[in-house]
């Protein structure tokens, strides 16, 4: 009577509880303040909501989703340090297993967390194959679209100290982190192709929307620019 008690308790409230969520939310900030400001804890707790929004929305589970969303761009500093030689996903998932093992949690659970950060990022070859896998990957996504993708291309784009809209420039022949590596940039030849390479129906639809929003963002910074009244 009492395993299936216990079992029972373990369903309801799932494997982490209050206080384990609270400790994992200190560590994680704490490992975030060597970020660059487009990726830094407030990114992490949006994409953490969207992640919530996605998994009850399409039925993953929200255990491994939140965590995988709190701890999902932890290698982000180390890519930065090594210049890109590090991919901070794969770096991220072999940290994560490291932590989670300390608070002994279940195997199969750290494996799934550290899966679903492994097969995060856009440029990665790796597809998520997991359903929670799917629902990060989107979230992660929809955070780089709509007002708030807009902020962040501007953001990093003065990261890297680039100018403030360069329309006149063939962006084909452009580099990265350079002086024309401004939010218009990043919306041509990245922002506005992720809208086609999420894998889940709700992100999808979340991210059509957010896609039209720039769009028109970006019309009317054109015409700002070019002194059109």
């Amino acid at each position: 009577m009492q395993i299936c008690s216990l079992l029972l308790l373990i369903f309801l409230v799932g494997i982490v509880n209050e206080k384990l969520w609270k400790n994992l939310l200190k560590e994680a900030e704490r490992l975030y303040e060597a970020n660059g400001g487009s990726h830094r804890f407030d990114h992490v707790m949006r994409v953490l909501r969207l992640a919530e929004h996605l998994a009850k929305a399409e039925g993953a589970d929200l255990d491994v989703v939140k965590v995988a969303a709190l701890f999902h761009d932890i290698g982000r500093a180390e890519e930065k340090r090594t210049k890109g030689q590090v991919c901070h996903a794969a770096y991220g998932a072999e940290q994560v297993k490291k932590i989670l093992a300390r608070y002994k949690l279940p195997a199969d659970f750290i494996e799934k967390v550290a899966e679903a950060i492994a097969t995060h990022r856009f440029r990665s070859k790796v597809r998520p194959k997991t359903l929670e896998a799917k629902v990060l990957f989107d979230a992660d996504k929809l955070d780089a679209l709509g007002a708030v993708g807009i902020g962040r291309a501007f953001l990093f784009a003065g990261e890297v100290g680039a100018r403030l809209h360069n329309p006149e420039v063939d962006l084909s022949k452009t580099e990265s982190y350079s002086r024309e590596d401004t939010a218009w940039r990043e919306f041509k030849l990245k922002l506005s192709r992720i809208k086609d390479h999420l894998l889940t129906e709700e992100g999808r639809r979340l991210a059509e929307e957010r896609y039209r929003f720039m769009e028109k963002f970006f019309e009317r910074l054109h015409k700002e620019v070019a002194g059109e009244l």
